[in-house]
């Protein structure tokens, strides 16, 4: 069995509503069970940002009594300062330190490399053990290693269409980065009915069916197929899952398994793996 301590518990659905699929904000009773039930299964790691609404202060209300999670949170596009931003954060959360501290929006390095000086100085106060970035794209990665950037955790996208940063693994490894992906489930592209996809979507169809066939064939399910398809990637250091309920919770964690996975599907209209060429 997999170790359960590779899922990362993202919790902006906590803070705001989210994903093409999303039943909606949980309420704080509802939170407060996720949480509970994730720190029995062996979830060690929660992922927020001040720009998820108040997911921050939810989670600060919300823990479980000697709950020990590790929090990565992430600084926004903002007129406040990281240091000032990074301690409200703090506040919010009820916590003396964070475990990760992102960057959010890489257009804020991109206009002001300097920022990342504001990170290193958290980091070597003790506030925060690790510090990166929240990528988009694999041209943003190849700028950071241009620049020399000393990061220690990146979080990205990944699931069984989007690979894009699949080649720098072996790399990111080698130099001690922790990598933490997301969108394992296309932000929910892949649970839509196939028949009913938006027209701007329908060149995705042909590969949802793949996807479709390779499940059937081997009776598992798409949430098992895309899940396991990631946690068993040997290079990644954490799976991100956002849930809306406890049930959902259950449901991600009782599917992840060491079931081997032979899967590979390429895209071809890759502007269409980033949500926001969907509207």
């Amino acid at each position: 069995m997999i170790n359960i301590s590779k899922i990362v518990l993202g919790t902006v659905q906590f803070g705001c509503q989210y994903g093409i699929n999303s039943a909606g904000r949980p309420n704080e009773e509802e939170v407060r069970r996720i949480l509970a039930y994730a720190t029995e299964a062996g979830i060690t790691k929660l992922d927020t940002s001040s720009a998820y609404g108040d997911s921050e202060k939810v989670l600060g209300e919300c823990m479980p009594n000697g709950a020990q999670f590790q929090i990565i949170s992430k600084y926004p596009k903002s007129d406040m300062s990281v240091k000032d931003m990074f301690m409200a954060s703090l506040e919010r959360l009820k916590v003396q330190k964070l475990y990760g501290y992102l960057l959010h929006h890489f257009e804020v390095y991109r206009n002001n490399p300097n920022v990342w000086d504001e990170f290193r100085a958290l980091r070597e106060e003790g506030l925060v053990e690790k510090i990166g970035f929240s990528l988009y794209s694999a041209e943003e990665l190849e700028l950071l290693l241009a620049n020399n950037v000393d990061f220690d955790i990146l979080q990205y996208p990944r699931n069984i269409f989007d690979k894009q940063f699949d080649a720098y693994l072996p790399m990111l490894k080698e130099r001690g980065v922790e990598v933490h992906v997301r969108s394992t489930f296309l932000q929910g592209l892949f649970f839509k009915d196939r028949n009913a996809l938006p027209e701007k979507l329908q060149p995705l169809k042909p590969y949802l069916q793949q996807l479709d066939d390779y499940a059937q064939k081997h009776q598992m399910t798409i949430s098992e197929l895309a899940m396991n398809y990631n946690v068993q990637n040997q290079y990644l250091g954490g799976v991100l899952i956002g849930v809306d309920t406890l049930e959902q919770l259950k449901t991600n964690i009782q599917m992840v398994s060491d079931r081997p996975i032979d899967l590979e599907i390429e895209v071809q209209e890759k502007e269409l793996l980033n949500p926001v060429n969907w509207k």
